[in-house]
């Protein structure tokens, strides 16, 4: 019984985690993000993979790449709630 209460357990989180994917992925087309940028090659912009890997273990990341694509400053500014920023910044740097 134990086993099976485990099972479904993994199976609903695994499941939850991607669709919370797939929804960053349907979320980065809504807002304009896949005109530029695509998650494994580079087009206009770098791939959200080569982002992230830039990004990789800075504590800062987060913060300065929500802030830059409010801004627009080394972005054109993403027309989007700032939660719908964050959550993007999230998805991207999980890449």
């Amino acid at each position: 019984m134990r086993k099976v209460i485990v099972l479904t357990a993994s199976f609903v989180l695994g499941t939850a985690a991607a669709g919370l994917g797939l929804a960053s992925e349907d979320l980065a087309k809504k807002s304009g993000c896949m005109g530029c940028h695509d998650i494994n090659t580079k087009k206009a912009g770098p791939s959200f993979k080569d982002i992230a890997k830039k990004h990789k273990g800075k504590a800062d990341a987060e913060a300065n790449l929500t802030k830059a694509l409010a801004e627009g400053k080394k972005h054109p500014p993403v027309k989007a709630s700032d939660a719908d920023r964050a959550a993007l910044v999230k998805w991207v740097l999980s890449q």
